[in-house]
């Protein structure tokens, strides 16, 4: 497994509209591409933002970086939508889990 961990702040005067439509397009696209896992979304009381993918691997994380269609919206990202973001990516060294049994 690979996580992408990307936090972020949004822009105070985005158009909230056509941020809604690339999330959406951009959602359904990871969910075409090979190698996906997951993706949710957090919004934290003070306005930040948590959006953690999964990915089989890394080239399967670093494939859907290199889509055309994806790399646009990251642009139009940077120019219109992001006060400031970060991305975190990598293997988890350890991964525990647990699942309460059905009686």
């Amino acid at each position: 497994m690979f996580l992408v961990v990307f936090r972020n702040r949004k822009r105070a005067d985005i158009d909230a509209a056509a941020y809604a439509a690339d999330a959406a397009a951009m959602d359904a696209l990871a969910r075409q591409q090979p190698g996906f896992l997951s993706f949710k979304s957090y919004t934290a009381d003070d306005g930040e933002v948590i959006a953690l993918s999964e990915w089989d691997d890394e080239a399967a994380a670093l494939a859907w970086r290199r889509v055309a269609a994806h790399a646009q919206v990251q642009g139009r990202g940077r120019a219109e939508y992001y006060d400031s973001y970060s991305l975190l990516a990598g293997t988890p060294t350890r991964i525990h889990h647990f699942e309460r049994s059905k009686p």
